[in-house]
C-alpha cells in the first residue's frame, strides 16, 4: 500500500485553498462591521437608529453591553459586561431614557431610547418597578 492511501484527510487539507476575502456590502454601501449582534436575543442590530447617534442597545429586548465610559459613543469602557435594562427615566423635556445596570461591575448608565425600540417592552419596563419592589431596592443599593 502506498503512503498516499494511508492518510486521505491530510491530502484533502493540502488541497484546500485559503478562503478569499469577501468584501460584502449591505444596504447603502455599509459593511456588516457597522452592525452588532445582541447578547440577549441574538438579533442582528444596525447601529443606525432614529432618535440617537450612538446606539448600544437592542431595539427588541433592550439589552446592552458596557462599552461607553463617560460620554455616549466613546467606547472606552474596559468592562464589556452585559447590561440589563432595569427601568425607565424621563428627562425634563419628556425624553425617555433606559436605565441599564452592568451585570459584571454593577455600574448604572442611562441610554436614550431610539425610535425603533419595541414599544411593548418599553411599557413593560416602565411598569416594572411598580410590580416588583426588589428592583427598586437593588438600584438604590448600587448607588
Amino acid at each position: 500500500m502506498s503512503k498516499r492511501n494511508k492518510n486521505p484527510r491530510a491530502r484533502m487539507q493540502a488541497k484546500r485553498r485559503p478562503q478569499r476575502h469577501k468584501d460584502v456590502l449591505h444596504s447603502q454601501g455599509r459593511h456588516r462591521a457597522n452592525d452588532f449582534r445582541c447578547v440577549g436575543c441574538r438579533l442582528d442590530v444596525s447601529v443606525d437608529a432614529p432618535g440617537t447617534r450612538h446606539r448600544n442597545h437592542c431595539p427588541n429586548c433592550l439589552t446592552s453591553l458596557h462599552v461607553d465610559r463617560h460620554v455616549p459613543g466613546d467606547r472606552a469602557a474596559s468592562c464589556h459586561g452585559r447590561m440589563e435594562a432595569m427601568g425607565i427615566s424621563v428627562r425634563d423635556a419628556g425624553e425617555w431614557t433606559i436605565i441599564h445596570q452592568c451585570l459584571s461591575c454593577s455600574e448604572l448608565s442611562a441610554n436614550r431610547i431610539a425610535g425603533d425600540d419595541n414599544a411593548l417592552v418599553l411599557a413593560r419596563l416602565a411598569l416594572r418597578p411598580l410590580r416588583d419592589n426588589n428592583i427598586a431596592r437593588r438600584m438604590l443599593v448600587s448607588l
